[in-house]
């Protein structure tokens, strides 16, 4: 189902930008008032995007992810698995400290898309790779914040609960890194796969639901690492004026593993 976000009712026309069929299925582009969408599938949003601005970041899902890399105090390499539109990795190359940046991507349309039609830049820091993120991990570069955000028409990829895969993750984080996952909630309010999460992260991680019914799990690179709340608050206030909007709800949202 479409989110209309600020969109009026004059402004609903949906235009499509653009259409490829791949071996996973249909890409397609749609723009809407002043907002484009990424959507795989029948009619499965993947990504919006603010035309007007392309590293806003629309919904709190995404600002919670977000929020998440500023549990690093200064990070410097971050790898986004799954990129979509791309508005997460360009925010995240705006307003936290960034210097090398990796994406791996699993459909080669979806790069190219971004960048022709929903506004992601050729930032020098940013290296996209395409292929199954599962595949790739082990060829990818240690970094500060790891970004798993994999989903496909149907929900979120099987390595969201794959054990291997989501350790795996955690062991290429750098000292005091973070791995920040887009988890799917269950009705019972918790993310999807919780025994197997706290059993894996040994319950040493952190969860902020979210309006749009995900949850934002926060594990870090060990077990010493804690969350430094107080170091968080800092920090995302001091970007809130760059940012055009408030972390301070989703960091009162945040809560110790269901």
């Amino acid at each position: 189902m479409r989110h209309w976000l600020g969109v009026s009712e004059v402004d609903k026309q949906e235009v499509l930008l653009a259409e490829v069929n791949d071996a996973f299925g249909l890409i397609r582009v749609l723009e809407v008032g002043d907002y484009r969408f990424l959507e795989f599938g029948a009619a499965v949003e993947q990504s919006c995007v603010f035309t007007r601005d392309p590293s806003w970041l629309e919904y709190d899902y995404t600002r919670a992810m977000l929020m998440g890399g500023l549990m690093h105090e200064a990070p410097d390499t971050a790898l986004f698995l799954g990129l979509g539109a791309g508005t997460l990795t360009q925010a995240c190359l705006e307003f936290l400290p960034l210097e090398d940046v990796e994406a791996i991507e699993l459909r080669p349309d979806v790069p190219e898309l971004a960048m022709r039609y929903l506004g992601l830049q050729n930032d020098s820091r940013l290296y996209i790779r395409v292929g199954d993120a599962v595949e790739l991990l082990d060829s990818a570069e240690t970094a500060d914040l790891i970004y798993v955000d994999l989903y496909t028409d149907l929900g979120p990829a099987a390595a969201h609960l794959a054990w291997r895969f989501l350790e795996r993750c955690q062991q290429k984080l750098n000292p005091d890194g973070w791995l920040i996952i887009n988890q799917w909630g269950t009705d019972e309010d918790k993310p999807l796969g919780a025994a197997l999460l706290r059993g894996l992260f040994h319950r040493h991680y952190w969860e902020c639901p979210v309006k749009e019914g995900n949850i934002v799990l926060f594990v870090p690179a060990d077990l010493e690492q804690t969350l430094d709340e107080e170091g968080l608050r800092e920090r995302a206030t001091a970007i809130a004026p760059r940012l055009g909007y408030s972390l301070d709800s989703l960091i009162n949202a945040i809560r110790p593993a269901s």
